[in-house]
């Protein structure tokens, strides 16, 4: 069963994930361990050269800003 904090991140990625596919891509969560949200970025987003600026500028900051216990977001 999933936690708040999971369930939180969970909702994020979901409406993230529909401005991701309008270009191609796609996103998962993976865990959240340690406050740090693992996620994989699919489909057009792997290989792309702005793969590492959406992760950090876009995903990171809106997990953090609407569930501030989250410290950071990584790829795997």
């Amino acid at each position: 069963m999933k936690n708040e904090t999971e369930k939180k991140v969970g909702e994020v990625i979901e409406s993230i994930r529909l401005r991701l596919q309008a270009d191609g891509g796609d996103i998962e969560l993976v865990e959240i361990k340690d406050q740090v949200a693992y996620v994989r970025l699919q489909g057009a987003c792997v290989g792309c050269p702005m793969a590492q600026m959406t992760l950090k500028n876009f995903v990171e900051a809106m997990i953090k800003k609407q569930v501030p216990e989250i410290k950071g977001v990584e790829s795997v």
